[in-house]
């Protein structure tokens, strides 16, 4: 288990055992891509991987991190909150961020197991800083009420927030919300319908295993086409208000006003991807435990895929080559691109028992079609961070 591979790794590191452990899990989400910082909704589920963290107070002011797989120790003085472009900037800014919730500022040592899988869009980074945050308040002794509920007494939506925070002020990275709250509030059997806008989550049943393929195609370009998609959103949303100044996101957009507005392409096509894609979520949700739900569902995904190729246009041929052989199959519902996209990985919904067989020859097909061998994980709706001990 690795709460005793993170706990045999802080005594290698420090000479003495930890006071906490704690755990959170990495996230796929099912659908609703490039909805997010457009207002819309999301569905991501925890998945089993997870990251470790242990923790104890330092006995001096500096703190201290060692990671398993990064190999080394990060230092640093928890007196002064500056990024130094290493990875334990994740450590730092999510220790800084836990005072906010009442947690004491002093040194630490962390140290850091995990088996989310780096590099590949399952949100290692905000299952580290989830975990984290959560290890400072129970090192401090302070209670945090799992349903929001407990009055004073912090809750796992405000440990999402403070890792957020950490991530997008302290580490610099602009990212929505939905890796930290998936991180934090997931539970087992469940997705996590998450509203963007306001924060507003709730669980909803899901009963079906997801295969998650990396196709390991480099992501080059990602980041300026990201770019260009955010601006073209924005510019649409620009265009709309002139119809109807009320708006508030691009994702409350009505179909019914989008088809009126008549946007020029690529800002017409980008919005109507963002509006058709919210609807898909809400029909997503309210299929979840009812009959024939998973053959409806699984046209959804295949239609959000066509959607990112098509109208986001962030899709690649390797994609769109797991998407198709993902047709007709016994046992598969259906898949689809998941995340930024322009490379990374692809989902697909099944019978969890077809799943693991159906990899198998997925992976080498893909080799044959591509000449590099794809990244595969079955997994299951999984909890989201907990205390170990």
């Amino acid at each position: 288990m690795s709460r005793e591979a993170v706990e045999s790794l802080f005594t290698m590191a420090y000479g003495y055992r930890p006071s906490v452990v704690t755990s959170a899990p990495g996230r796929v989400n099912l659908i609703g891509e490039h909805t997010d910082y457009n207002g819309g909704e999301v569905l991501p589920i925890a998945i089993a991987q997870r990251t470790w963290v242990a923790i104890a107070p330092a006995r001096t002011a500096m703190s201290r991190a060692v990671s398993r797989e990064r190999g080394e120790v990060g230092t640093w003085d928890s007196a002064y909150g500056v990024a130094t472009g290493t990875w334990w900037d994740y450590v730092a800014g999510a220790l800084a961020e836990s005072a906010s919730l009442g947690s004491r500022p002093h040194g630490h040592d962390v140290a850091v197991v995990s088996d989310v899988p780096m590099g590949a869009g399952l949100s290692s980074s905000a299952a580290l800083q989830v975990a984290t945050v959560l290890a400072a308040l129970a090192l401090d002794g302070i209670r945090v009420d799992a349903e929001g509920e407990g009055g004073r007494a912090p809750s796992m939506r405000d440990v999402a927030l403070a890792a957020h925070r950490a991530e997008t002020g302290f580490v610099g990275v602009a990212c929505g919300i939905m890796d930290q709250f998936a991180s934090a509030l997931c539970r087992r059997g469940h997705a996590l319908h998450l509203h963007c806008d306001t924060g507003v989550s709730h669980a909803v049943p899901f009963d079906r295993g997801v295969l998650i393929v990396d196709t390991m195609t480099p992501r080059a370009l990602r980041d300026s086409d990201f770019n260009a998609r955010r601006a073209e959103c924005t510019a649409a949303l620009e265009i709309l208000r002139r119809i109807d100044p009320t708006l508030a996101a691009l994702a409350h957009v009505s179909p019914a006003l989008l088809d009126r507005a008549a946007l020029p392409d690529p800002e017409g096509k980008r919005a109507r991807h963002v509006v058709s894609e919210t609807h898909r979520v809400r029909d997503f949700v309210a299929l979840c435990g009812t009959a024939d739900a998973h053959d409806r569902q699984g046209h959804l995904l295949n239609a959000s895929h066509r959607s990112l190729r098509l109208d986001y246009e962030c899709s690649t041929p390797e994609l769109d080559w797991v998407v198709e052989h993902c047709v007709a199959r016994v046992g598969i519902d259906g898949a689809r691109l998941t995340g930024a996209g322009w490379g990374g990985c692809a989902i697909v919904m099944g019978d969890e028992a077809t799943l693991g067989d159906f990899a198998s020859g997925l992976a080498a097909a893909f080799h044959l079609a591509w000449m590099r061998t794809p990244r595969t994980w079955v997994t299951t709706p999984h909890d989201g961070a907990r205390i170990e001990r």
